[in-house]
């Protein structure tokens, strides 16, 4: 009889030659266990899923709730459905006045497929601008706008008309003109490293946009709802963007994205043509009941004032001259390595230490933190314990 590992590879879709190939049987608040009964500390949340850890109490009591109620009933968007009224309310509490109507997605690249199709039917034009090392979604428009050719060469013709500016340089604004449908831009790129913008270069590119009529989208995916120590991390900048995507933790576990604007622009999705934008499962009952349960902890036990808190004890005592340099805001941090060969090595013996960690995308040669943002000082020292001496580890 095959085991789970062998079914895994043969009959799961495989997205890279090495998966990780941990068989977890459950998870509980920052920990996951594996079937072997061995425990890991978790550090990346499921790539900045998990901001409450894993089956949080008051989560798993919201999904059982609305599963009983219903699941799907229909395509979104023709019947009134309590998660989804509830949770867009409770969103835009917490947004600027121009930021009032959610579309609920499956995903964040959904998301980003649908703040394009929205910035394109508004504004009457097709350039967009994203910036390199940019990262918005594999589905072939946001494949389209991420900044990485290595990921999309192979899947050309893509989406002609777009633009790639070098992040966080004022001298490419210029770039920008009236042909601009939207420039989509993360406010910290995530798989860059983490590179944090300087606040200058985010009101420069406000002011842009507003010069030539261009709509500008903020894809919070990764650092939505409390990551940066803001629960929204435009909020850092003092500025506000004409659309903003959510997801990952969106959905406290549950698969969900958004993408939010003014009721305005929304409005022109829903005529010329009828179901402008449609989508079977986006905003699922089950899912929003989830999100809108997380979102309530997060903001009623005030977890984002810990946020910088927590981040700056790992800048700390995460010190050691292997350790090039570190790049951090909030709970998202990257420790820089002299190359993917070293950081794989301390990766590895960090997972065999029972610290599940990881890296970037675009940036292989760092090693990725960014843990639940209910990790205790406790368990943070014990990471970074780990990964000290997993560095040492990996001279020898």
């Amino acid at each position: 009889m095959l085991s789970n590992r062998q079914l895994f590879l043969s009959h799961v879709a495989q997205t890279s030659t090495s998966p990780l190939m941990l068989e977890i049987e459950r998870a509980q608040g920052m920990y996951m266990y594996a079937t072997n009964g061995k425990k890991y500390l978790d550090l990346i949340a499921g790539i900045s899923v998990s901001n409450l850890g894993h089956s949080h109490p008051v989560v798993v009591a919201a999904v059982k709730e609305q599963a009983e109620k219903y699941m799907h009933l229909m395509v979104y968007g023709e019947f009134v459905e309590s998660p989804q009224v509830k949770y867009a309310k409770r969103l835009t509490e917490f947004l600027p006045k121009n930021l009032n109507n959610v579309y609920f997605t499956n995903s964040g690249a959904e998301a980003t497929e649908g703040a394009m199709k929205l910035a394109k039917r508004t504004t009457g034009r097709t350039q967009f601008v994203s910036f390199k090392n940019a990262y918005h979604g594999s589905t072939q428009g946001a494949l389209s706008i991420m900044g990485d050719e290595y990921f999309k060469r192979n899947f050309r013709p893509l989406l002609p008309d777009t633009l790639q500016l070098e992040y966080n340089n004022e001298r490419e604004l210029k770039k920008i003109s009236e042909r601009t449908a939207a420039v989509i831009i993360e406010p910290v790129q995530a798989e860059s490293g983490i590179t944090v913008p300087s606040k200058n270069f985010i009101q420069a590119l406000r002011e842009k946009c507003n010069e030539t009529g261009t709509l500008l989208i903020f894809d919070e995916a990764q650092t939505g709802l409390g990551r940066t120590g803001k629960m929204f991390a435009f909020e850092h900048y003092e500025v506000v963007p004409d659309i903003l995507l959510l997801a990952k933790a969106l959905g406290g576990g549950m698969p969900l994205g958004a993408f939010i604007s003014s009721k305005e622009k929304m409005s022109s999705l829903s005529e010329n043509p009828v179901l402008g934008h449609i989508t079977t499962f986006g905003g699922h009952p089950v899912c929003c009941a989830a999100g809108l349960a997380a979102f309530n902890v997060l903001a009623g036990q005030n977890l984002t004032m810990q946020v910088d808190i927590k981040g700056k004890l790992f800048e700390e005592l995460l010190v050691h001259p292997k350790i090039k340099s570190k790049n951090r805001i909030g709970l998202m941090m990257a420790l820089e390595f002299e190359d993917f060969e070293q950081n794989k090595k301390i990766i590895d013996r960090c997972i065999e230490n029972g610290v599940l960690t990881d890296w970037f995308l675009f940036a292989p040669y760092c090693m990725r933190i960014a843990p639940p943002l209910i990790i205790s000082e406790a368990e943070i020292k014990l990471a970074c314990e780990t990964i000290l001496s997993a560095i040492n580890a990996a001279e020898n």
